[in-house]
C-alpha cells in the first residue's frame, strides 16, 4: 500500500524516485524504493542508492560535536571564540557577541546565512573559512551576528559551519574524517559520507537531482562544501541507524554513542521554532522536536533533493523518506502521513497540507516584461510551478511558489505576490508595484 501511494505521488509531483525505511521497536522494519535514479533512464532506485541528506546533515554533525563535549574537549555553554583558531565570530560594529555551541546547535545564535544553493559541476569550491567570510569563490554572504544570541529562533546553516570549523580547530582533523570516526563508523553507517565533490567511484550509486519539472540538473547534482550543514550523502537505512542510535542513547543503552545525560540535552526544548513535518515545532540540539519532546526529526532540501527523518524517542518507531526531485517535499509529507496511519503513530497530526500552487493559467499570464515601480526593468518566465526573474544587469533568480499567489527567492529576502491579477514585489517590508510593459 505504501509503495502504491508513493509511486502515485512521484508521478503526480514530477519526482523521479524515492527510497524509504520504517522503524519499529527500535529496528529497521521495512524498506522500500520506487521510481528511477534519473528521469528517462532505466536504472531503478535501489535500497543502497545514495541521496543527498541536505540539512539532515546538521543533526548528524551535532552528534559528532556532542561526542567531543562528552570527551571534555568542548563545552556547550562556552564562547566558541575561546577555541576557534582558524576563524573568529567577528564583532558587529563595536559589539563583540558571545555565541555558544548550544546556540549554534539550536539555531538561536542570531547568525546570518539561512542555507546554501550549492555549486554546479566543475565550479571552484570554497574553503570553510572562505564560506564563513563570504569571499570568492563562495556564493553566499559572510556569517555574522545581527540578532542578540539566545533570544529567538532563526534557522542558520551559517551557524552549523561555525560549528564545523570549531570541530576541525579543536581536533586538527578534517571534518569528513572526524565525523566518520565519531559517528558514521560507530553507528554502522557504512553507506554515508560527507564528500564533496562526490568521489567518481560512487557516481554510479548516486541518485540524480531533478528540478520542479522533473528534469535532471546540469551536472547531475550540486556540490556542497558546506559539509556539516548540507554535505552528507547517505541512504534511508543509514539515517535510520542514526535515529535508532539516538533512541538507544536516550534509553541509556550500555553501548550507546552518548551517555543519556547528553542525549537528553539533545532532545530537550531549547527554543520554539516553526512547524515541520510531524508537528515538530521546537529545537533541541540538532533535532527539531514536537511539543512533548518525544518525537524528533529533521527535514532536508538541497537542489533536486527532498527528505525527512522522524522518530519517537520512547516507542522505537520512526521513518526516513528520501527523494530526488524539488517537488519531493509533497511526496515526503504524504508518505509520513501514510506510515503514521499504517503503524498507529499516536499523536501524529491528522491533517496533511495539500499543495496550493499557481495554476498553469496564472503562471502563463505572469510571464512578460515589467518595470519595478516603473523604474527597474525585469523579465519573468515560468520555471516549473515558480518564476525565473531577471532584473536589469543581474543574473536570473528563481522564485519558488509558496502558495497559489506568492513566490519567494532562495538567495535573497525578496518575493512576489499576485494581487488583482498583477504582480507586486516585496522586500524587507517594502512593497513595489510591477508595471507591465
Amino acid at each position: 500500500m505504501l509503495e502504491e501511494e508513493i509511486t502515485a505521488d512521484l508521478e503526480r509531483f514530477n519526482v523521479p524516485g524515492a527510497s524509504w525505511v520504517v522503524i519499529e521497536d527500535g529496528a529497521v522494519h521495512e524498506t522500500g524504493t520506487a521510481g528511477l535514479v534519473e528521469a528517462g533512464g532505466s536504472r531503478a532506485v535501489a535500497p543502497d542508492t545514495l541521496f543527498q541528506a541536505a540539512s539532515i546533515s546538521k543533526p548528524i554533525a551535532v552528534l559528532a560535536m556532542l561526542r567531543l563535549v562528552d570527551r571534555g574537549l568542548l563545552d556547550l555553554d562556552e564562547d566558541v571564540n575561546e577555541k576557534l583558531t582558524s576563524w573568529q565570530i567577528p564583532p558587529t560594529g563595536a559589539w563583540q557577541p558571545v555565541v555558544t555551541l548550544r546556540q549554534l546547535a539550536s539555531h538561536s545564535a542570531g547568525l546570518t546565512v539561512h542555507g546554501f544553493p550549492g555549486y554546479a559541476e566543475g565550479a571552484a569550491l570554497p574553503t570553510t573559512v572562505q564560506i564563513l567570510d563570504g569571499v570568492r569563490p563562495t556564493n553566499t554572504f559572510g556569517v555574522r551576528v545581527d540578532l542578540v544570541p539566545g533570544t529567538q529562533f532563526r534557522y542558520a546553516g551559517g551557524g552549523t559551519i561555525v560549528m564545523q570549523q570549531l570541530l576541525e580547530d579543536v581536533t586538527r582533523k578534517p571534518f569528513r574524517e572526524l565525523v566518520r570516526e565519531l559517528v558514521l563508523e560507530p553507528l554502522g553507517m557504512s553507506d554515508s559520507d560527507y564528500a564533496h565533490p562526490l568521489p567518481p567511484g560512487l557516481h554510479a550509486r548516486a541518485a540524480v537531482a531533478h528540478d520542479e519539472r522533473g528534469r535532471p540538473l546540469d551536472g547531475r547534482w550540486h556540490a556542497y562544501p558546506e559539509l556539516a550543514a548540507a554535505g552528507l550523502w547517505t541512504t534511508p537505512t543509514d539515517l535510520a541507524k542514526a535515529a535508532i542510535g539516538v533512541q538507544r542513547m536516550y534509553a541509556g543503552a550500555d553501548d550507546a554513542l552518548l551517555p543519556p545525560e547528553l542525549a537528553r540535552e539533545m532532545l530537550t526544548h531549547q527554543i520554539a521554532a516553526g512547524q515541520r513535518i510531524g508537528g515538530l515545532g521546537h529545537l533541541g540540539l540538532g533535532f527539531f522536536l514536537n511539543d512533548s519532546g518525544q518525537r524528533f526529526g529533521h527535514s532536508g532540501g538541497n537542489a533536486g533533493f527532498r527528505c525527512h527523518l522522524l522518530a519517537d524517542r520512547d516507542t522505537g518507531q520512526g521513518a526516513v523518506v528520501m527523494t530526488n526531485g524539488d517537488n519531493g517535499g509533497w511526496v515526503v509529507q504524504n508518505a509520513f502521513a501514510a506510515v503514521a496511519a499504517a503503524y498507529g503513530w499516536e499523536g501524529y497530526p491528522g491533517e496533511v497540507e495539500a499543495p496550493d500552487l499557481p495554476s498553469d493559467e496564472v503562471l502563463a499570464e505572469l510571464a512578460g516584461t515589467y518595470r519595478l515601480d516603473g523604474r527597474v526593468p525585469f523579465t519573468v518566465e515560468r520555471w516549473g510551478s515558480g518564476l525565473e526573474v531577471t532584473f536589469d544587469r543581474q543574473p536570473s533568480q528563481l522564485f519558488m511558489a509558496r502558495s497559489a499567489t506568492s513566490f519567494s527567492a532562495a538567495e535573497t529576502e525578496s518575493g512576489f505576490e499576485v494581487r488583482d491579477g498583477g504582480l507586486v514585489f516585496a522586500q524587507e517590508g517594502v512593497v513595489l508595484d510591477c508595471v507591465r510593459e
